[in-house]
């Protein structure tokens, strides 16, 4: 059995992910550090190093929304971590701005965050995964917490915090027909879009059959990447809806994702809210940029003028079943419209099937007597009963509460300060917290 390794510390906030959501946290609260005091600060990520999406990042893929809304503008448009310095300290101001655009490539504003993130390395440990939260009792009252993670190596680090921030990420969601697959590295979710792709046969140049599974954002980039660096690959976009929809990108909507619109949202009984995300998902899910949905089209469009069909565009069409066969992987497929079953082989499938944001409910599973149902403030810390003293916040789990922006990068700098400023709120006075500080070290 692994020995545990328990740190003597006690922290006043650990961090579970070190995404764009904690790192614009960690900015925040450096930046209030000299007036405000210095807080004991550490970020836990599972990734080996600092990436964002990085399976993901095909040359084709932009950011759907305008660099201003980086880490730290609309807090602090004079910060050093603002994604103007960044391009300036890397000399290539001048050349983004001749290009014209608000939208960086995905390629470039991970770099951007790499950079960021190198200015935090004492405050972040990576290719740890956070196992479990459990809660430290005092007087029956859970006035920290206790969290367990497991190292590169295996072993489990054992550390105490009084407060900690969940921003851990969606996880992928794969459909009920696929969920066999798991160990078949033929069927593989976007995410792992191009660690998987590396290994496939069409990277020598051998002919492939590619199924993409999906009507939305990843989709499309899937179809544009593979139809563009590999030739010797056919494709056939398989989605439930009748044709791919354009995002609604436009400026009056647009204002949904401004921090505004998260007070009004906010405001609102449960239903209301409910109603406002459903009114604006197609800003955001199953839906593509109408540069790509132009391209696809015009690709299809010359595969009629040339008479040679490569690609596919299945709609109107669901998966009734996937089999794993030897000579690859069978999909029964029906048309909505028809009725008409027909079954498919593929060498490979791309599951381009969204997101599921469940991991704070597994990772605070020990807490759950706390928690109730996981609601939270104005200011993203959990709703917990009084006997839980520990604050425990949550980034990128709270779209019915405070609306779409909470899984987007539109207000990162806003809610980071907002959750900066109820962390100083909460105990994080010097005598408190020393008080509390030095009854948990008498106990570890």
């Amino acid at each position: 059995m692994t020995q545990a390794i328990a740190s003597p510390i006690v922290h006043d906030l650990i961090g579970i992910g070190f995404g764009p959501s904690n790192l614009a946290l960690a900015i925040a609260l450096q930046e209030r550090g000299p007036v405000q005091g210095e807080l004991d600060v550490l970020f836990l990520d599972k990734q080996a190093d600092y990436r964002w999406h990085g399976n993901t990042l095909v040359t084709q893929s932009e950011l759907q929304i305008s660099f201003l809304k980086d880490l730290v503008t609309l807090r602090n448009p004079t910060s050093p971590y603002s994604f103007v310095n960044y391009l300036k300290h890397h000399g290539r101001l001048v050349d983004f701005i001749n290009l014209g655009t608000f939208y960086p490539c995905r390629m470039e504003f991970n770099d951007y965050l790499r950079w960021v993130a190198g200015h935090f390395t004492e405050q972040s440990r990576y290719g740890e995964e956070v196992l479990r939260i459990e809660p430290v009792l005092h007087n029956q009252q859970v006035e920290a917490l206790r969290v367990i993670s497991r190292g590169a190596q295996g072993e489990e680090l054992v550390r105490t915090t009084r407060s900690l921030v969940v921003s851990a990420g969606g996880t992928a969601r794969i459909p009920e027909a696929f969920k066999a697959f798991k160990d078949d590295a033929r069927v593989f979710h976007h995410s792992q879009y191009l660690e998987r792709m590396a290994s496939q046969p069409c990277v020598q140049g051998q002919p492939m059959n590619i199924a993409i599974i999906g009507g939305g954002q990843s989709a499309a980039e899937a179809f544009i990447d593979l139809n563009d660096s590999f030739p010797s690959v056919q494709v056939d976009m398989i989605l439930r809806g009748s044709a791919l929809k354009p995002a609604d990108d436009s400026p009056f909507v647009n204002e949904v994702f401004s921090p505004e619109f998260t007070d009004l949202v906010f405001q609102q009984p449960h239903s209301e809210r409910e109603r406002l995300v459903n009114e604006y998902h197609n800003t955001n899910y199953s839906v593509v940029d109408i540069d790509l949905i132009e391209r696809i089209y015009g690709i299809f469009y010359r595969q009629k003028v040339s008479g040679i069909a490569r690609h596919a565009f299945r709609t109107l069409t669901t998966i009734e079943k996937a089999t794993a066969t030897d000579a690859g992987v069978e999909l029964a497929v029906r048309n909505n419209a028809t009725g008409e079953l027909t079954v498919r082989r593929y060498d490979a499938v791309v599951l381009a099937t969204g997101y599921e944001r469940q991991m704070h409910r597994t990772l605070l599973e020990p807490l759950a007597q706390y928690l109730g149902d996981f609601e939270v403030d104005r200011n993203y810390k959990l709703i917990t009963d009084e006997r839980c003293k520990a604050a425990i916040y949550m980034q990128g789990f709270c779209q019915a509460s405070h609306g779409l922006s909470d899984t987007l990068l539109s207000i990162l700098p806003v809610r980071a300060d907002e959750i900066a400023g109820s962390l100083y709120e909460h105990g994080n006075h010097r005598g408190q917290a020393r008080a509390v500080r030095d009854r948990l070290l008498a106990a570890v």
